[in-house]
């Protein structure tokens, strides 16, 4: 473990003014609090702190990022409190103490909308204080590096939410090397073969080649040297990770992997970036698309760079980067230079990004919508910013727009505005008309071309890649579904009321609204048109002895299969909805009761071999109610009111819609699943032969075999 006054020398390096005293009390405090625990690995539990304090260090944090990272468990795994780390420490130390304990709280690997729940609460905190976050990111730094001692299943947990999360969000903060290392550390444990074999392969080839790191870094040297260019030029072969993501993305063979090797060349001047860059093009080879320069289009964290890809000594492909050390000071420590200090003050690095307005346009993407999107569309909002590389694309202007690889013309329109990505038609891309699909490349120009009545449509989903197009898609796509289910709801309603004999009115509606707890008679349609609510309700809520009535001498629906022991219960197969009137049989499941199939449905066969879990099952006869779902697919005419007349000709034949879907959308016809709630098997039968006389319906059938589940 390290001794505090080796913790406080290494502060010293980079802040001579540095509060010492400060750093040994809460040395000496989160040593009382953690005294007697373990780790896994049986060292005292103060070692994790004391190694997280030192990252941070590498990274020249201020006193308090320092401090907090000391007592960074202390609130959550000691006798310790938030009032008396307060009183010890101050309010700001107690503060990001806090906000790192409420952030290892957080299961960011748990379920799906869980886990999106818990990174809204990721950002709140990153919000508050970034610190935090490069607290915690140092933590599962260190957790990684001491991973073995944990239990595999454990190990596998950790690695996989490390990969997922942990990882890209250090790389989205512009801490590359972290990114990396966290990545390498997680590969090892979730495929410790494939690694394996990347290091092999790499120990033949530099028997085979020889080490090629020192030669090639000795030419760039040479060059420079040559030309009177003062830099420093570092080689590495990258991580085996890295190399095994590229080998997957690319479908590639190790032999036939090309830029293995990254080179650093870190000059003293931007003018001195160009100059580089110019000699090693003229030196060697430059690939083609294998250019990038993130000097003149910075990315968003910060990160300032010339990539460059040529071909090196013996025609081997190596990766350049040309900066200065202004920037590879926030290449290394990314948004956290914000926070660097460099002779006891703060360091004034004119490219750290302010963490405050980084984190405002994150926030911005992560938000974009209405506030009605559910946890899924957030976190998937999250994960497509995170995980994306940029491309700099140009107005007709000359205003850059950053988008993330892969972005399309509508997401370069909601990039300019809302308004614009809602009305666009098309787009040229420099100067040619091109399809919205299209992938848009680095410096392009593009041209939006836009027209008043144009809504977004439901394939741009699959076509954008940015959250905030996403969202405002979505956005536009409920509103427009509202006013449809509205109106669907309004005919559903009318066709169920009628089936009574009664009238649907607004106020009925608006009793029915005040009954049923919902705002206004617009939620009321609205609902009974997207299946959220069935017509049947909003009659039981006005009119509940018409209701009693109606089921008058109808079988109880729990009792309506003879042949089940007194304890036993049924459930009807969703794979094929067997209906009163058709022959079944059941299969016994542990502790769901008997399900209920048709005689004839295909799940049948895997229990042929289990002859004790069938049981014999007849329906009962008599008057069944219609409480039995059965699943139509219809095919009808896009006209006018079609959709409307074929609800209505559903509710002459005294059947309930209880869901409705869209599955097809063509110019001439729609094609839909239709959930309907029918009697028996008679019931299905006068129903299709209902549909199928009705010139708007080309094609009407019952799904069967949903799902092969039960």
């Amino acid at each position: 473990m390290i001794d505090v006054e080796d913790l406080i020398a290494l502060v010293r390096n980079y802040n001579p003014q540095t509060d010492a005293d400060l750093i040994r009390r809460a040395y000496a405090y989160g040593l009382e609090m953690h005294a007697g625990q373990l780790r896994h690995s049986g060292e005292p539990y103060f070692t994790h702190p004391v190694a997280v304090a030192a990252i941070l260090t590498e990274q020249r944090l201020d006193d308090a990022t320092i401090v907090t990272a000391l007592l960074h468990d202390t609130i959550e795994d000691t006798r310790s409190t938030y009032t008396e780390v307060t009183e010890l420490f101050g309010e700001e130390i107690a503060e990001l103490v806090d906000g790192v304990t409420k952030l290892t709280n957080l299961q960011l690997s748990n379920a799906a909308s869980k886990q999106a729940e818990n990174f809204r609460k990721l950002f709140m905190a990153m919000s508050k204080d970034l610190r935090v976050i490069l607290v915690k990111l140092a933590d599962r730094l260190h957790n990684m590096r001491t991973i073995r001692s944990m239990r595999v299943e454990k190990q596998v947990q950790k690695a996989r939410e490390t990969m997922e999360i942990y990882a890209p969000l250090a790389g989205r903060m512009g801490m590359q090397w972290m990114r990396e290392e966290l990545e390498d550390l997680a590969f090892k444990v979730i495929n410790p073969e494939a690694r394996t074999s990347i290091i092999r392969r790499f120990v033949s080839l530099q028997k085979e080649t020889g080490d090629v790191i020192p030669k090639i870094t000795a030419d760039i040297r040479a060059l420079l040297e040559d030309e009177g260019i003062e830099a420093m030029v570092f080689g590495r072969a990258k991580r085996p990770y890295s190399i095994w993501r590229k080998m997957e993305e690319k479908q590639l063979a190790f032999s036939r992997l090309s830029d293995i090797y990254g080179f650093r060349v870190i000059t003293d001047s931007e003018m001195d970036c160009y100059r580089v860059l110019g000699l090693i093009h003229h030196r060697w080879r430059a690939v083609p698309t294998r250019f990038k320069d993130y000097i003149s289009q910075p990315k968003t964290n910060g990160y300032r760079s010339i990539h460059t890809t040529v071909s090196g000594r013996d025609g081997k492909r190596v990766e350049v980067q040309i900066r200065t050390r202004q920037m590879h000071e926030v290449a290394e420590a990314g948004v956290a230079a914000h926070w660097s200090y460099r002779d006891g003050e703060r360091a004034k690095n004119p490219f750290a990004v302010d963490p405050a307005k980084w984190l405002a346009s994150l926030n911005e993407r992560f938000s974009e919508g209405d506030g009605e999107g559910d946890h899924d569309e957030f976190l998937e909002n999250v994960k497509l910013e995170m995980y994306s590389d940029q491309v700099f694309c140009f107005t007709p202007k000359g205003d850059v727009v950053k988008l993330p690889k892969g972005a399309t013309p509508i997401d370069f329109a909601y990039a300019i505005h809302t308004r614009i990505g809602n009305s666009c038609v098309g787009a040229k891309v420099d100067g040619i008309r091109v399809p919205l699909w299209t992938r848009l490349k680095n410096g392009q120009s593009v041209e939006v071309i836009t027209a008043a009545g144009q809504r977004p449509q439901m394939t741009w989903l699959d076509i954008v890649v940015t959250g905030r197009a996403k969202g405002a898609i979505r956005k536009s796509l409920r509103e427009e579904d509202r006013d449809r289910f509205i109106k669907l709801g309004a005919e559903l309603a009318r066709v169920a009321f009628e089936h009574v004999g009664r009238k649907v009115t607004d106020k009925a509606l608006r009793t029915a609204a005040k009954t049923l707890g919902l705002p206004d008679e617009d939620e009321v349609l609205a609902r009974i048109g997207s299946a959220e609510m069935a017509a049947s309700e909003v009659l039981a809520a006005l009119y509940p002895e018409l209701a009693a009535r109606q089921n008058e001498g109808e079988i109880e629906p729990t009792r309506a299969v003879l042949g089940l022991e007194a304890d036993q219960t049924f459930t009807r197969a969703n794979c094929c909805q067997p209906l009163p009137g058709e022959r079944i049989v059941g299969i016994t499941y542990r502790g769901q009761g008997v399900v209920i199939h048709a005689i004839d449905c295909p799940a049948l066969e895997e229990f042929e071999d289990q002859p004790e879990r069938w049981v014999d099952l007849h329906w009962k006869t008599g008057r069944h109610p219609p409480a039995y779902t059965a699943t139509l697919k219809v095919t009808i005419s896009n006209d006018a009111g079609v959709l409307g007349h074929i609800c209505t000709l559903i509710g002459q034949q005294k059947a309930n819609i209880s869901d409705l879907k869209f599955i097809d959308r063509k110019p001439d016809f729609y094609s839909l699943l239709v959930e309907v709630e029918l009697c028996d098997a008679e019931h299905i039968h006068r129903l299709l032969n209902a549909l199928e006389a009705e010139s708007d319906v080309a094609q009407v059938a019952r799904i069967r075999e949903l799902s092969r589940k039960p």
